[in-house]
């Protein structure tokens, strides 16, 4: 395969990405990437999958959304990155992405999401009816019950939601809203004006279902809590057919699970986008 590092435009400023393309074949699409909250571009599912997609053809595009990684500096010294993100700029993102693959001539690419990338893909692809397929690895249930519990894994807030968020209302109250504030669970750090847009906004995924209507695959590792990754409730809301895959010794970024994943997302588009 081909790779080209790539600058996607953005009303602010560009975000970097990975475009793969295959060689020796012709290109049959395009797979557009969303990765998971606070990752990035060469990591998880954006590093293992490009591999063997463009062996069926299949050109891919993995890209740093402007909130990418915990906390990042660019061409300066101020923060960046996923600790100061807001839902509507990582939509915006998802939607320049879409925008600059459009351009080379790929308008309607499948759509994989890991994760929270996968809460995104939901809300993508119901703005874009026209999409060919969804992959939904690991997709979060998002909506208001997304972060009222850490569950097992003991994520964001965890038992402090309430005093939290008490915290980062009196920050953006007192015009502090970009200072940061630290979470008991995964992701560690955060600033107050994100903290309460996550709770608000974050696309719910359940609730998008209905009006999704092309094929689906939803992929999630069995050691995962089902209730806070609910293919099944997915499936049983979609809109249009959906099917699920429980990979087995498999946890939420695939660790020495990578091949399995890998095959079954290319057997699966393989079939659904066979002509």
């Amino acid at each position: 395969m081909k790779m080209q590092l790539v600058s996607i435009p953005t009303d602010t400023v560009p975000m970097d990405g990975l475009f793969y393309e295959p060689e020796g074949r012709s290109i049959q699409g395009a797979v557009l990437y969303f990765h998971g909250n606070t990752m990035n571009f060469y990591t998880g599912a954006a590093r293992f999958l490009p591999p063997v997609l463009t062996q069926l053809g299949l050109a891919f595009l993995a890209f740093n959304r402007r909130g990418h990684d915990i906390l990042t500096t660019r061409a300066s010294r101020v923060a960046e990155g996923g600790a100061f993100q807001t839902i509507a700029e990582s939509i915006a993102d998802n939607r320049f992405a879409a925008d600059w693959l459009e351009h080379r001539g790929y308008p309607q690419p499948v759509i994989v999401g890991h994760s929270n990338g996968g809460m995104l893909a939901t809300r993508h692809v119901t703005d874009h009816p026209k999409t060919p397929a969804l992959v939904l690895l690991s997709a979060g249930r998002g909506g208001a019950q997304q972060d009222s519990s850490g569950g097992v894994e003991k994520l964001f807030a965890v038992g402090k939601l309430d005093a939290l968020m008490a915290q980062a209302r009196q920050s953006v109250a007192e015009g502090r809203g970009k200072e940061l504030m630290f979470l008991p669970g995964w992701w560690y750090v955060i600033s107050a004006e994100s903290f309460l847009d996550r709770l608000v906004s974050i696309p719910d995924t359940i609730a998008l279902a209905s009006s999704i209507h092309c094929p689906v695959l939803a992929i999630r590792g069995d050691q995962e809590e089902r209730d806070r990754y609910p293919a099944e409730e997915f499936q049983a809301a979609c809109g249009g057919d959906c099917e699920v895959s429980i990979v087995p010794d498999c946890d939420h970024f695939y660790n020495l699970r990578e091949d399995r994943v890998s095959e079954t997302v290319a057997n699966w588009l393989k079939k659904t986008l066979a002509p």
